[in-house]
């Protein structure tokens, strides 16, 4: 009988199962740490590798192809994430800086490797290595509302040209070492690279797009073609002699406009994000030689002025075209160095290329060692710079949305009327949630509608169903009787629907609404309540603002309102505006809390709140707030000894997706478990949509596939 110890060394499922546990458990410890999930990962790969308690093996075959796997989803999710709509905006200029900050990395890294003895090959795909850059601080430029600003939107751009340009310099580079390369296949290789790049970014969307057509919501169809598209990519590449990734990107490019921003991008990436691409970094880990680094650092060997030169060559090189785009573009300062910034980390098409190169012999151990520590010093400065530099930055302003009719075949458009979606579930919660959307349809002249949801049955006649209407009945009329003792208009809805939060969605954009305000039952457990329910997908699909609200008192009976600020922006004043539009009959008083560090000079806290003032004064004319700055160390702990049992509080959240759900502020988070008075949390549209021809029939009811 075989033992425990053989068991688990032939057995490929084991070094499975152990990589379930160290990706479930490894990024949440670091995290607590303040450090990156990504770091965790890497340093478990050291951990349980060759040089530590060696369970994991990098030769073994479950590792290879999970590591492979993990490799092309890195680079498929990174062609898959680039904003197509936002490059369309400034494609010129995004191709400017794209040249910019592709030439110069490429140029000082070739230098680096000339200096450190790499032939010209090597060398050149060390610069390639600089030249892509990561947007790991997009989610922070989209907190701040500053993604319109053209710097910004011309650094997103530019990240298709810099992934496309690295890649292609990393398949040249690979052809020239397999041997034998002369100029007759070099323009061979080019040529098939253009064909088959053509047939995948083109072929590949029509593909999708008919198919996606055809398929309806056939969700987990949509979900097999992706990946199909994603293997026949990375397949297809290495047919014509070329790299993987390098199909795997292009693949990411050419579904992208097919997935959108719907249920099934958000699969991909979540399968992704959560198993295959942690898989790969764990993989990184294996190969890093903990003993060898060490001694190379410690005795200032050639390996540590390469890590070095490499660092310091990357954030060198990464101004010097920031700087170039400044002087050609004219953008003032703080756009340059927001172009910077967002162009610094070096994440997914960096590791990608480097682990290609270092497989096929070209890259040295050391310079594997060098580019793991640029993506951990890139990637914590560039977030960090981002969050500093990007605050304030100007943005297009946006025009009013109109409303769309047809009248005998002509478009007219007419003045939007305020809209107030309030979906009704339970009788307890529903007195409270139509008083409040009767405060703002009171203060904008607006209606509500009361919103019933009935699941679909396959037969129209269930009983099931019938009672589900009685029950729908009886909330509207219950709701509409209620919005007449308030004095506000309501225009009861019941929709039949299959999925109860994209029947929300669905019916408010239906309706042109202004605003939803939703019920959140209970005081704790928000990651719980929120994640994977009703209420995080209506978060994330809904196209206006949507107020979740927990309140444990009638609305009437506000003392004071609290709106938290955590930067001096006018996005970060939003909820001051809704706080105004609850202002009614009791008066209740606005407070603008901002929590500031303790090092903050008076001269500061008194600008601080001089800014706040005038950037409330926009939303609150008649001066009915106050401007309350404390200095603290903990934000959360800041707001909680403020409130009092008989406020509301209106807290801000940037709608954002990540591999975990819907992804709040830890502020937000925190307060809204621990907070025992009312809360609003008011989550905002990633990005304004204005209304479409496509808007121009009203309806009643409308069907899920119309």
């Amino acid at each position: 009988m075989e033992s425990i110890t053989e068991v688990l060394t032939k057995e490929p499922i084991v070094p499975f199962a152990i990589l379930l546990v160290v990706i479930l458990t490894v990024p949440i410890l670091f995290e607590r740490l303040k450090l990156p999930g990504l770091v965790g990962l890497l340093v478990a790969g050291v951990v349980l590798g060759p040089n530590g308690l060696g369970l994991l093996n990098k030769e073994a075959e479950t590792m290879k192809l999970l590591s492979d796997i993990g490799l092309v989803y890195l680079m498929f999710v990174a062609g898959l994430e680039v904003d197509i709509q936002q490059f369309r905006k400034t494609k010129h200029r995004s191709a400017g800086f794209g040249t910019f900050t592709f030439i110069v990395p490429l140029i000082f890294g070739t230098i680096v490797g000339r200096i450190f003895g790499f032939d010209w090959n090597a060398s050149i795909l060390i610069g390639s290595l600089f030249a892509s850059h990561t947007l790991l601080a997009y989610p922070i430029v989209s907190r701040l509302g500053v993604v319109n600003n053209e710097a910004v939107t011309v650094t997103i751009g530019a990240t298709i040209f810099t992934d496309v340009g690295a890649l292609l310099v990393l398949a040249i580079c690979i052809g020239i070492h397999a041997g034998d390369f002369t100029a007759f296949k070099l323009f061979t290789l080019l040529g098939s690279l253009v064909i088959y790049s053509a047939l995948v970014l083109f072929g590949f969307d029509w593909a999708g797009k008919e198919f996606f057509k055809r398929s309806g919501d056939q969700e987990g169809n949509q979900f097999l073609f992706v990946l199909l598209a994603l293997f026949l990519a990375s397949v297809g590449a290495q047919l014509i002699g070329v790299e993987k990734i390098v199909g795997a990107f292009l693949a990411g490019l050419a579904v992208n406009d097919v997935l959108g921003e719907g249920q099934v991008k958000e699969k991909v990436v979540f399968v992704g994000s959560v198993l295959f691409i942690p898989i790969f970094f764990v993989d990184m880990g294996l190969l890093i030689n903990v003993p060898n680094f060490i001694k190379s650092v410690s005795s200032f060997s050639s390996a540590t002025w390469l890590t070095l030169a490499v660092v310091v060559g990357l954030i060198g090189s990464k101004f010097l075209a920031a700087l170039l785009a400044k002087f050609v573009y004219r953008y003032n300062w703080q756009e340059m160095l927001t172009m910077w910034s967002l162009s610094l980390p070096q994440v997914a098409a960096t590791l990608a290329a480097t682990l290609v190169g270092y497989r096929a012999g070209i890259l040295s151990e050391a310079v594997l060692n060098s580019v793991l520590v640029l993506m951990l010093v890139t990637a914590t400065l560039g977030p960090v710079i981002t969050a500093k530099v990007a605050v304030g930055l100007p943005v297009a302003e946006t025009t009013p949305a109109t409303s769309v009719t047809v009248v005998e075949g002509e478009t007219v458009k007419e003045n939007k009327q305020y809209t107030v979606i309030v979906p009704v579930s339970n009788p307890e919660t529903e007195r409270n949630l139509i008083e409040m959307a009767a405060l703002v349809a009171r203060h904008t002249a607006g209606t509500i509608v009361p919103l019933s949801l009935v699941k679909a049955h396959v037969n129209m006649d269930a009983p099931d169903l019938e009672m589900s209407f009685q029950k729908g009945d009886k909330l509207l009329t219950n709701a509409t009787q209620l919005s007449r003792e308030l004095g506000v208009e309501a225009e009861p809805l019941l929709r039949i629907d299959d999925d109860i939060a994209q029947g929300i969605s669905r019916a408010s954009r239906e309706n042109n609404a202004n605003l939803i305000v939703m019920g959140w039952g209970q005081r704790t457990g928000l990651r719980a309540r929120m994640f994977g329910n009703v209420i995080d997908s209506v978060l994330w699909s809904a196209h206006c603002p949507v107020a979740v609200t927990r309140l444990l008192d009638s609305p009437s009976n506000i003392k004071r309102i609290l709106v938290p600020i955590d930067s001096l922006t006018s996005q970060a004043v939003r909820p001051v505006q809704f706080a105004q539009m609850l202002v009614d009959g009791n008066q209740p008083n606005i407070t603008l809390l901002h929590v500031c560090d303790r090092r903050t000079t008076p001269a500061k806290v008194a600008w601080n709140r001089s800014q706040l003032s005038l950037l409330a004064s926009k939303w609150v004319p008649e001066g009915n707030f106050e401007v309350e700055i404390i200095p603290h160390d903990d934000i959360t702990r800041a707001i909680m000894n403020t409130v009092q049992p008989s406020d509301l509080v209106i807290l801000r959240s940037q709608r954002q997706r990540t591999a975990a759900g819907l992804a709040i502020s830890d502020v937000t988070a925190r307060l809204a478990q621990q907070l025992t008075c009312s809360v609003v949390m008011l989550g905002e549209p990633q990005r304004a949509v204005a209304s479409t021809p496509a808007n121009k029939e009203r309806r009643r009811f409308i069907p899920k596939n119309v």
